[in-house]
């Protein structure tokens, strides 16, 4: 094999200065009823034929490249640069684990620092971590948070019925046994009913920007109603998004949360996605996952260190606040990756793509008998569409037209039967909007 740079006679010495007589040998210290049994294994194969067999294998699943794909609901297709993976995979970063070490991870320290700047910068906040496994496992950390603030003694936790079902789902499941009540208004509650809700004993108050439906609302006057009653304000929004809209952060959030899987990770089956989490620096020291800080060092040269954050999180569970250690650094250096090669002018310009090419679909798809879409508020890239008749049978026409149609809003929300959460990126062009819209006129 190319990848095992030893000959048969390097092996033969090493075996000798370690005493046995063959590779079998180290494992004599095994009984061998314990061993594993003899495999009935085909004849090995060459790096050629394994590449093709392998290939094979593969062209059996369908990707998102050989459909026009109008699926989001918290996964988007979005184009990534090539050079986010030129990047992305260099040795030094590729394998790179944990900074424990300042002196001798100060690459890795600087790209987290790097990520963490970035990010508080397109949310508005003061401080950020890296990172966590995805948007949901960000928003249960933010209820840790807020019941840290709370000091226990306020136990209510408030989600918006327009936070991502899943998002709202791994936070109960996340705390569940806990003295700890979560509540969620009935499905069709607006601001003014969120308000309604809050009381002495709120810890948080949590809502999506745009929301799960894509509609954007002004959520400054819900935070001052928030604050007024001692709590905090929780968004989770979408960071495309943040290309366009006023930042969280100006709005009056206190932690930021949300999947940074828009910005240069691929759709990958699910993950590994980026789970990113923003606060302001009055709690900072409440909040898993890791702070890069920037410091001198003993020359006086710029250097980079872990800071701001009690060692309890890592190595003493019983005084941890979260048990959450490994970060999704690679996905967080992706992200930085991408966030830099676009600049400010680059993400305005994929965000204003997003949201005029998503307009342009929900002015077609509203002209069509049968359909309609909820054109009440503003949105960025993903619109409910009414339809005339089950949204399962609707799709499968749509996929056998090279369609991946919208969500089924129907699995999560009873009042939504027959509705379609429709999204549109900057990948999907006229002609593949055109073509959605022409498949669906033939259904109606």
């Amino acid at each position: 094999m190319s990848y095992i740079p030893h000959t048969e006679a390097e092996t033969g010495e090493m075996l000798a200065a370690i005493g046995v007589d063959s590779i079998d040998g180290l494992f004599d210290a095994v009984p061998e009823s314990h061993r594993f049994p003899s495999l009935d294994l085909p004849p090995p194969m060459s790096e050629m034929e394994v590449a093709a067999e392998m290939l094979a294998i593969s062209e059996v699943n369908d990707h998102g490249q050989d459909y026009a794909m109008f699926r989001g609901a918290g996964a988007y297709h979005h184009f990534i640069p090539s050079v986010v993976n030129h990047i992305l995979l260099r040795g030094e970063f590729y394998t790179a684990y944990t900074p424990y070490q300042p002196e001798v991870s100060q690459g890795t320290l600087q790209a987290t620092y790097e990520y963490q700047s970035m990010m508080c910068a397109l949310t508005g906040m003061d401080a950020a971590n890296a990172s966590h496994y995805d948007g949901a496992t960000s928003l249960a950390e933010a209820v840790t948070v807020a019941l840290e603030v709370g000091r226990h003694k306020r136990r209510k936790i408030i989600l918006s019925h327009a936070i991502h079902p899943q998002y709202r789902e791994v936070a109960r499941t996340y705390h569940q046994g806990r003295d700890v009540r979560i509540i969620g208004d009935r499905g069709q509650a607006g601001m003014i009913e969120l308000v309604e809700m809050l009381d002495e004993n709120t810890a948080m108050l949590a809502v999506q920007y745009p929301s799960f439906f894509g509609q954007i609302e002004n959520i400054a006057a819900l935070a001052e109603a928030v604050h007024e009653v001692g709590a905090l304000l929780v968004v989770v929004a979408n960071p495309m998004a943040l290309s366009l809209l006023r930042s969280p952060g100006e709005l009056g959030a206190d932690i930021v949360v949300g999947e940074g899987q828009p910005m240069g990770i691929p759709l990958s089956f699910g993950g590994p996605y980026l789970g990113y989490f923003a606060i302001r620096r009055k709690y900072v020291r409440k909040i898993a996952g890791r702070i890069i800080g920037e410091t001198l060092d003993a020359d006086g040269k710029r250097a980079f260190v872990m800071t701001l954050r009690p060692r309890e999180q890592d190595i003493k569970r019983e005084r941890a606040t979260s048990n959450i250690c490994t970060n999704q650094g690679l996905m967080a250096l992706a992200a930085s990756i991408y966030m830099a090669l676009m600049g400010k002018n680059g993400l305005r310009k994929v965000g204003e793509l997003n949201y005029h090419k998503a307009h342009y679909a929900a002015e077609r798809i509203n002209q069509l008998d049968g359909f309609s879409v909820d054109m009440s508020k503003p949105f960025f890239n993903e619109f409910v569409v009414a339809c005339p008749g089950n949204v399962g049978d609707i799709n499968r026409a749509l996929l056998e037209e090279g369609i991946i149609g919208g969500l089924d809003l129907g699995q999560h929300y009873f009042h939504l039967e027959d509705h379609m959460l429709v999204c549109v990126t900057e990948t999907n062009s006229k002609e593949e909007i055109d073509h959605l819209a022409d498949v669906l006129e033939g259904l109606s």
